[in-house]
C-alpha cells in the first residue's frame, strides 16, 4: 500500500497546481472546455483525498465488529470516487458542452490557456508515467507477467487503477481541450469549444464507468487471483501428508489481503496431533508462497 499512497499524494499535489492554473485560464478565455477541465481537476483533488481516507481506513486492525479487518473500505471509497468522476466531472462537462452549443460564445485570447495546458500535460504525463511504472512492477516478471490491459481488469489494487484512470483521462482531456481551443480560435466559432467540452465529458464518463464496474466486483466479493489455485496444487503435490484438493474458496478482502477456505484430503492413518500439524504446516507453506493470504481455514475431508 505504500507505493499506492505515494502515487495518490503525488497526483493530489499535481492536481492542486493544475486546477488553480486552469481556473486562471478559464477566467481569461471564457472557454467552456477550460472550465470543464478546471472543475475536473478540482474534482480529482477531492477524489484523491477520499482515496487517502480509504487507504487509512483499510489499514485499521481487525476488531470484534470486523474480525477480518477493514480492507474492503478501500473498495468502498474507490467506488465513491468513480461515481464522483462520473457525475462531478463527466456529466457536468457534457452539460456545459450542450449549453455552449446552444449558446455559443467566442473564446478570448488563448495564449495563456495553451501555455497552462502544455504545463498541465507535462505534469499529468509525469504523474501518469509514475502510475504505469508502479503497475508494471506489480504485473510480475518473465512468464508470470500479465498484459497491461489484463492487469487493469484483474488487479485488486483499486486505489492504483483509480488514480491511473483519473490521470490518463486528464491527459486525454487536456489534449482535447487544447485542440478545441485552437480550432475555436482559428474559426472564430465557439461551438468547437463546446465540442471539446462534450468530448471531455464523454471521456470522463467512459473512464468512470470502467472504474465503477471493476471496483464493484471487488466490493461485492471477488475471488483472489487464479494463481492461488495453481500454487495450492503445487503445494499439494509437494506435501506427503496431502493427497488432493477437494475445494478452494477465496475472497479478496482488500488490497493485499486474501481470505482462503479449502477442503483437503489428507493421507489415512494420521493421528489427531499429526493432522493438526499437517494442516498448520500447509497453511505456513501457503502463506510463505502468497504473503497476501492473511486468513486461511483448512478442513480435512474426503468429499466436497
Amino acid at each position: 500500500m505504500a507505493g499506492s499512497t505515494g502515487e495518490v499524494i503525488k497526483s493530489l499535489v499535481v492536481n492542486v497546481i493544475i486546477a488553480a492554473s486552469k481556473g486562471v485560464a478559464a477566467g481569461i478565455t471564457g472557454s467552456g472546455a477550460m472550465l470543464a477541465e478546471t472543475l475536473h481537476s478540482f474534482a480529482d483533488c477531492g477524489n484523491q483525498l477520499l482515496l487517502l481516507r480509504g487507504i487509512k481506513q483499510s489499514a485499521r486492525p481487525a476488531d470484534v465488529k470486523h474480525p477480518l479487518g477493514y480492507g474492503r473500505a478501500m473498495y468502498f471509497w474507490s467506488f465513491i470516487v468513480a461515481l464522483l468522476l462520473f457525475f462531478g466531472g463527466g456529466v457536468f462537462s457534457i452539460y456545459e458542452g450542450v449549453h455552449k452549443i446552444m449558446h455559443p460564445e467566442a473564446v478570448g485570447d488563448i495564449t495563456v490557456a495553451l501555455v497552462i495546458l502544455g504545463l498541465s500535460i507535462v505534469l499529468e504525463g509525469w504523474s501518469t508515467l509514475g502510475n504505469i511504472k508502479v503497475m508494471n512492477a506489480r504485473r510480475g516478471q518473465g512468464k508470470e507477467k500479465v498484459g497491461f490491459v489484463r492487469y487493469l481488469r484483474e488487479t485488486k489494487d483499486s486505489d492504483l487503477i483509480v488514480v491511473f484512470g483519473e490521470n490518463s483521462a486528464a491527459v486525454l482531456g487536456l489534449l482535447l481541450a487544447g485542440t478545441a481551443l485552437i480550432i475555436a480560435k482559428q474559426t472564430n466559432d465557439g461551438r468547437w469549444d463546446a465540442v471539446g467540452s462534450l468530448a471531455i465529458g464523454l471521456v470522463l464518463v467512459g473512464v468512470a464507468a470502467f472504474l465503477a464496474h471493476e471496483v464493484k466486483s471487488l466490493l461485492v466479493g471477488e475471488a483472489a487471483d487464479p494463481i492461488l489455485l495453481k500454487i495450492t496444487d503445487e503445494l499439494v503435490a509437494q506435501d506427503p501428508n496431502v493427497e488432493k484438493v477437494i475445494r478452494v474458496l477465496s475472497i479478496q478482502q482488500g488490497p493485499g489481503e486474501i481470505v482462503v477456505a479449502m477442503k483437503l484430503q489428507f493421507r489415512e492413518g494420521l493421528e489427531t496431533s499429526q493432522l493438526v500439524e499437517a494442516i498448520n504446516g500447509f497453511e505456513r507453506a501457503l502463506e510463505a508462497r502468497i504473503p497476501e493470504v492473511k486468513w486461511s481455514f483448512i478442513e480435512p475431508d474426503t468429499v466436497d
